[in-house]
């Protein structure tokens, strides 16, 4: 809008003012009013306002521990957590994941959470969890990684797990497998375990210091427990 001001201004002076007196015989000259000032002034070229930036709105990480209403207890520490048997059925490379829960599914659903601590019992930011396990009949997939992942311990040393409630095989309780890691530390694997199972007493693997702390909730079930890991 700098530009236009200016020009009006030279014009209307034009006009006003008059034709001074000529040394020759004047030319044909034309008279324009104010409005058409204003249209030709109005025609003329105008400097664009520079768009502002918008700032992007990054998106803040889920916390799936507020977003389920789960708060973790003060840990408390006695001891390493017993090493277990491996077992037949474990494969190695599993995707990333805290989702071992699939659509269509069947079984209750499970939340399995806690922390990784360290003798001190301290916890162990980005401590390596590896878990697999069999289906609410007691099925493995061996061929694919249906009901298998790993996943890290956020900064807190948390870990979160979204699965179903595995079923029986031949000659054992229900249980889920664990592999754990602190940061180039040694692997530690061991087994988790649910209070009141029925194969529990039988089964010669079974160790009641891994059952987990079990809560029912509407619809699902959310379990504790706490790994105390060497570093």
């Amino acid at each position: 809008m700098r530009r236009i001001f200016p020009v009006i201004a030279a014009l209307v002076l034009t006009a006003c003012s008059g034709p001074a007196t000529p040394t020759t015989a004047p030319a044909a000259t034309s008279t324009l009013s104010f409005a058409a000032i204003v249209t030709e002034a109005a025609a003329l070229p105008t400097e664009s306002a520079s768009p502002v930036p918008s700032t992007p709105t990054i998106a803040q990480p889920i916390d799936p521990f507020a977003a389920n209403f789960i708060t973790l207890p003060v840990p408390v520490c006695n001891g390493l957590t017993p090493e277990q048997t491996e077992g037949p059925y474990y494969t190695p490379n599993t995707p990333e994941r805290t989702l071992l829960f699939e659509p269509g599914m069947s079984g209750e659903r499970l939340i399995v959470v806690g922390y990784v601590l360290d003798s001190n019992c301290q916890p162990i930011p980005n401590a390596w969890l590896d878990f697999w396990q069999a289906d609410a009949n007691g099925v493995y997939d061996n061929s694919g990684y249906i009901l298998r992942g790993h996943q890290f311990a956020d900064e807190q040393g948390r870990y979160f797990l979204e699965t179903v409630l595995p079923g029986e095989y031949p000659g054992r309780t229900e249980h889920i497998h664990v592999k754990l890691q602190a940061p180039n530390g040694q692997i530690h694997t061991s087994q988790l375990y649910f209070p009141n199972a029925a194969g529990n007493t039988p089964d010669g693997i079974f160790d009641p210091a891994l059952i987990v702390t079990m809560e029912e909730r509407q619809g699902y079930y959310v379990a504790y427990f706490n790994f105390v890991i060497a570093p």
